[in-house]
């Protein structure tokens, strides 16, 4: 009877006795040695593929290690561009430190924003810069913060002379009550923002904005409350 590879595989998986009834013939086999020519022990095979086994583990565990690091720096410069969005009392101060720290903090290169339906008593921001139709569905529609190359043309034209050189982008809409504005980053890097990235802390930028945002309406009311 010719015995297959599987066969023998097999049956050595449902008769462990085997090793013990043969243990002296077992210690004799001999294995390549995955790293040069010569024939060593099963004993040495076993270490040597626990070794390979071990370096594969330290491997990722370095790279856990090195994602964990680098979404705890994320995380603490979240709350520093927080505790700095609410010192601002004022919409110009608040867009003004908001690109100074995804700039600086970020590495954001380039930050663009519209608003509507906002309140202001400083209506010559740009930021205010009446837009299209097109860019009000366009915010509606955006749930979850967009990463990709594709932008409208309408956009591209507020990064100024920078919006040619630009090759990637992050879109997020941003809402209080009602979507009220839409902030746009652009890199010159293809791979700077891409489709598969994860948008977790996107996310929550559009959140820790569209709050802050949210609070200048309220303080604008107050103050004109005040008058």
């Amino acid at each position: 009877m010719n015995l297959s590879s599987e066969d023998v595989a097999h049956y050595l998986r449902t008769h462990p006795e085997f090793f013990e009834d043969f243990a002296e013939m077992v210690a004799e086999i001999q294995f390549p040695d995955p790293h040069g020519g010569r024939a060593i022990p099963i004993s040495e095979r076993q270490i040597a593929a626990l070794r390979e086994k071990n370096g594969v583990l330290q491997e990722k565990l370095a790279e856990l290690i090195r994602f964990g690091e680098e979404n705890d720096a994320i995380a603490e410069k979240m709350h520093r561009l927080a505790v700095s969005l609410l010192k601002f009392h004022r919409l110009s101060d608040l867009l003004h430190g908001l690109n100074y720290n995804l700039r600086e903090s970020f590495a954001v290169p380039h930050t663009v924003l519209r608003l509507w339906n906002m309140p202001s008593h400083d209506p010559v921001l740009q930021e205010l810069t009446p837009t299209s139709t097109d860019i009000h569905i366009l915010a509606e529609s955006l749930l979850h913060p967009y990463c990709g190359s594709h932008i409208l043309d309408e956009i591209r034209t507020w990064f100024g002379e920078d919006g040619p050189r630009l090759r990637s982008f992050a879109m997020v809409a941003l809402r209080t009550q009602q979507t009220i504005g839409l902030l746009v980053m652009g890199s010159e890097d293809p791979q700077r923002f891409y489709p598969e990235m994860g948008t977790v802390y996107l996310m929550r930028l559009s959140e820790l904005v569209s709050a802050s945002l949210g609070h200048q309406g309220d303080d604008d009311e107050i103050r004109s409350q005040s008058v």
